[in-house]
């Protein structure tokens, strides 16, 4: 019987190790003085420069606390078996970038601010947003799907989940779940065009393997919140290097993470592909690691889930 596999269009990451993760594609961008956030990256992740999706979410330009979605913003998820990803397939996707969405907070901000439902009132306040708004609507229901993962981690530690509400918080859950600080971060790329590109059908041109001894991953996807919240959870899977050439010339750099159909991950609307679905929808992240050393990467604003295959 042939592996079902639920497929997550991913980053492009590192030679040895990968980490994926659901955040938007990095345009390239001029230098600039080093921030808090990124002077802690070089401190907990030696090994990697800041992936500029990630740069994205700490620029100035992105610090508009906003969890609403636009319909720039909102995609939809692209579903499709292993043995689809082959040169010459083809997959409608849209490439974004972050700058428009919530910021990262710095951890002593993140952590003097309530997160739990029954502190959304004071939550609201402290942040000037407006109760019964969008943004609040959005805020309640990530808190609601946080305080179910923790207590479903406390009752199935196999497949533990949490909610990482700054990069401090997100770096450290991800070295803790892999063990080592030893991390390689790239973002995915759109190669050859700096503005904005249109939701469109890509071709796929090459793809190739991804050693990930193992097969283990940590997620952790974007969730919609006021300022920049990660849901962290592993998965066990294959990856796979993709190149997509778009039907306007746009070229980009990509990776493929798939998983077995355990676990709740297959059809009919189970736990993985609900997740990768949110995924999708919201951005986000992933980490692998291998043996050696672990790559960190961020992935494209629309992640691909497929359906488990049925073939014999």
């Amino acid at each position: 019987m042939a592996r079902s596999l639920a497929a997550l269009l991913l980053l492009l990451v590192s030679r040895h190790t990968y980490i994926s993760l659901f955040v938007w594609v990095a345009a390239a961008g001029a230098s600039h003085a080093a921030s808090p956030a990124e002077m802690y990256w070089k401190i907990a992740l030696p090994t990697s420069p800041m992936p500029g999706a990630i740069r994205d979410l700490i620029s100035p330009a992105s610090s508009a606390a906003s969890a609403s979605k636009d319909k720039e913003d909102t995609v939809g998820s692209v579903f499709f078996l292993e043995k689809d990803l082959f040169p010459g397939s083809k997959m409608t996707l849209h490439f974004t970038r972050a700058t428009g969405g919530a910021a990262l907070l710095p951890r002593g901000r993140a952590d003097s601010v309530p997160f739990a439902s029954e502190k959304l009132p004071e939550i609201l306040s402290q942040l000037s947003i407006p109760a019964g708004s969008p943004t609040a609507d959005a805020m309640r229901s990530t808190l609601a799907v946080c305080e179910a993962a923790r207590i479903a981690s406390e009752t199935a530690p196999k497949h533990k989940h949490y909610c990482a509400t700054s990069l401090e918080s997100m770096v450290e859950l991800v070295a803790s779940s892999l063990g080592t600080r030893d991390v390689h971060a790239v973002s995915t790329e759109v190669v050859n065009r700096a503005g904005p590109t249109p939701r469109q059908a890509y071709r796929v041109e090459a793809v190739r393997p991804v050693p990930v001894p193992g097969g283990d991953m940590v997620a952790c996807h974007r969730m919609p919140y006021a300022y920049a919240v990660f849901g962290v959870h592993g998965i066990k899977g294959a990856a796979y290097t993709v190149t997509l050439a778009g039907a306007d010339g746009t070229m980009a750099e990509a990776v493929a993470a798939c998983h077995g159909d355990v676990d709740g991950h297959g059809r009919g609307g189970g736990g993985g592909v609900q997740e990768a679905r949110r995924g999708a929808r919201e951005g986000g992240s992933l980490p692998l690691p291998a043996s050696g050393r672990h790559a960190l990467g961020a992935q494209l604003n629309e992640a691909a889930t497929c359906a488990p295959s049925m073939a014999n």
